[in-house]
């Protein structure tokens, strides 16, 4: 027999995969929610662009994706001897933090620019990692695509927020005053 598993085997390893992957970047993404978030005077002084969706979309939208990019990831970590996989996992691991920094850059440090800037790399290393998962697993890649289109709509909604405000205004003072005034 040259069959190093079966497809029991195979099965199997993805479920743990999944259990454990999933899990822990919903957590992750979760976490990073909590950081910091979109319920400040300064965000809520910005002015929206009109694309911007109603609040509720984005704990929906986010909570999918964090699913779906979980069990992308434990369809790669399950390809055991797959060409190609530990790269893939290595962009995974460069790419998750970039994702979660961009809510404490733009709302914790009230920094719109500094928010397009992380999600630039965002959209850089998630296509890099759509590719490498891709070359292990085509579903991997297939199912990161929605992510993708979504990253690139808060890129567009950030450079938005940017276009529309300029200096990072409340109430007329720019953060810097506001942040140092006593």
């Amino acid at each position: 027999m040259n069959v190093i598993a079966s497809r029991a085997q195979l099965r199997a390893s993805l479920l743990r995969w999944s259990l454990f992957t999933v899990p822990l970047v919903m957590l992750l993404g979760f976490l990073g929610g909590q950081l910091a978030g979109p319920a400040t005077p300064w965000f809520q002084s910005l002015v929206k662009p009109d694309i911007y969706p109603p609040p509720a979309t984005f704990g929906i939208v986010w909570t999918i994706l964090y699913a779906v990019i979980g069990f992308s990831l434990a369809l790669v970590c399950s390809a055991w001897g797959a060409r190609g996989r530990g790269i893939a996992i290595l962009l995974f691991v460069i790419h998750l933090p970039l994702n979660l920094a961009w809510t404490t850059v733009f709302f914790g440090n009230e920094n719109i620019e500094g928010g397009l800037i992380v999600l630039a790399l965002v959209d850089v290393t998630l296509i890099a990692m759509i590719w490498a998962f891709w070359r292990v697993r085509r579903s991997a890649g297939l199912l990161l695509l929605p992510y993708l289109a979504w990253v690139l709509f808060a890129t567009l909604l950030n450079y938005e927020f940017l276009q529309l405000n300029p200096q990072g205004y409340i109430n007329g003072e720019t953060i810097e005053t506001q942040k140092f005034e006593l």
